[in-house]
């Protein structure tokens, strides 16, 4: 085992944890702060094969056991983790700003906590889940929700807390083990949880971490028979090798990929309030997945709604991520830098129009300037494919028939803005955007309970609510001929 490090005042250890322990491996790998890429934070114990196979083993060992508890005695175990959350929330919070440079107000007052309420939601609604009951050709029927086995759960860098417990609460209410793999970028809050699902008293292997990078210990977790459930948040090529191993083994696997949203604003909207939720796409400088990247304006309003946009777009502060006057935090690694400016570098070069930003806030830092480009086309690569930072694209539509079609014109579907003051039209274009969630006149208010996933090639399957506890259980039906017992 590893000696423990510190960031700040937070004690955090690098390695994985599996069977209840902390295992070290002989390598490592680093991981920095965005905020300051020459603080080097601590090295984290790096898994291979041999590493993920311990952890299956753990995982399947200690499933029988918490398969056979009641949801009401499952859910009192992640009621005591969503309580050590909110105790640990500071600690939590400041260990993933200085790891992944979020910002650190915002950890404190949504994320974090939001990791806590998952933990919660699923324990109660588990609990309160009602198997249907019906009676059919002279048999009494009743519907069971079966815990599946080991799932595997490989989450990505932004948002790594509340993403891992968005994915795991599920899993472990519905009766599952669970193999964590946290990104490699941003390892540090996933190792907290651990430290509180040890306090909580989780029996030992029923939820496992595991760190380090996909081809070496993720591709050995997803391709292993004895995992029963795959769930990923990430990208689309990685989703396809994942997909290619859950066919091979026949197990289910749902995949939240990316998003090239739309942010449709029409005429009779409250253009102030879609200028400034617009700018406000650049918070965590664009690193959302859900983010309303492509800005699509009835061209009757587009100057005006331009002008206010600026406004509100120049009012963001780009800065240590732990300062409250900070507004957009710095992006998470030297290499994702290097591809937003391959985005904006081949837009210039096509011709499309960079209207503002379009170069990094500092030369030795990893801020990226607010970037809003108008394509020469709809066909242009910055509309089409999704940058994942602070680049935004604006366009004009004539009638309400082209905005939707502008809307639906690339190959993802995750969500999508509409910003309109009729209540037809909330309805009709509301219903007509694909994507898996669609807000109108709002963005990220999120339901618990409501289905979160995509369309095309921004996933497969559904988690929230009853949706994921399906996804994490085998469904049986009981039939008992009636009057044969007594």
């Amino acid at each position: 085992m590893r000696e423990r490090f510190t960031v700040g005042d937070v004690s955090i250890s690098p390695d994985h944890y599996i069977g209840g322990k902390r295992v070290s491996s002989a390598e490592t790998f680093e991981t920095r702060s965005p905020m300051d890429w020459n603080l080097l934070l601590g090295n984290i114990s790096r898994g291979d094969a041999e590493t993920a196979d311990l952890a299956v083993t753990a995982a399947t060992d200690a499933f029988p056991a918490w398969a056979a508890l009641t949801p009401k005695e499952r859910g009192a175990y992640l009621h005591r983790l969503a309580d050590l959350i909110d105790e640990n929330k500071d600690d939590i919070a400041y260990a993933e700003c200085m790891d992944m440079a979020m910002l650190l107000e915002s950890l404190k007052l949504r994320l974090v906590p939001r990791g806590a309420l998952n933990f919660r939601n699923y324990a109660d609604l588990a609990v309160e889940h009602e198997e249907r009951v019906w009676d059919s050709k002279g048999t009494h029927n009743r519907v069971i929700r079966m815990p599946a086995g080991p799932a595997v759960i490989i989450t990505p860098w932004n948002a790594p807390f509340m993403l891992s417990t968005w994915k795991c609460a599920p899993a472990l209410a519905a009766g599952n083990t669970v193999i964590l793999k946290p990104a490699e970028w941003s390892p540090l809050s996933a190792s907290l949880l651990a430290d509180m699902i040890d306090k909580a008293g989780f029996p030992p292997g029923v939820f496992n971490i595991v760190q380090g990078y996909g081809a070496e210990v993720g591709n050995a977790l997803v391709s292993d028979p004895r995992v029963k459930r795959l769930s990923f948040t990430g990208s689309v090529p990685t989703a396809r090798v994942i997909g290619k191993a859950a066919a091979e083994n026949i197990v289910p696997f749902t995949a939240e990929l990316g998003g090239k949203s739309p942010l449709l604003v029409f005429a009779d909207a409250d253009i102030d309030a879609a200028a400034k939720k617009a700018a406000g796409q650049y918070d965590d400088s664009g690193q959302v997945c859900m983010a309303g990247t492509r800005i699509i304006v009835e061209e009757c309003i587009a100057e005006e709604f331009e002008a206010l946009f600026h406004k509100y777009a120049d009012q963001h502060v780009m800065g240590d991520s732990r300062d409250a006057s900070t507004t957009m935090s710095a992006m998470i690694h030297p290499k994702h830098v290097e591809r937003v400016e391959g985005f904006v570098e081949r837009a210039r070069a096509n011709g499309d129009t960079i209207v503002r930003g379009g170069k990094r806030f500092k030369e030795d830092g990893l801020w990226y300037e607010p970037t809003l480009i108008k394509p020469k086309s709809n066909a242009s690569e910055v509309v089409q494919s999704e940058v994942f930072g602070p680049v935004l694209t604006f366009q004009t539509f004539g009638t309400e028939e082209e905005g939707i079609a502008l809307a639906n014109s690339t190959v993802y579907g995750l969500s999508g803005i509409v910003y309109t003051g009729s209540a037809e039209r909330a309805e009709r274009v509301g219903r007509a955007v694909r994507g898996g969630t669609v807000w109108v006149n709002t963005f990220l208010v999120r339901d618990l309970t409501a289905p979160f996933g995509g369309i095309g090639q921004s996933g497969i399957g559904r988690e929230g609510g009853h949706y994921a506890l399906e996804f994490h259980s085998d469904l049986k039906t009981l039939q008992i001929l009636e009057g044969s017992v007594s």
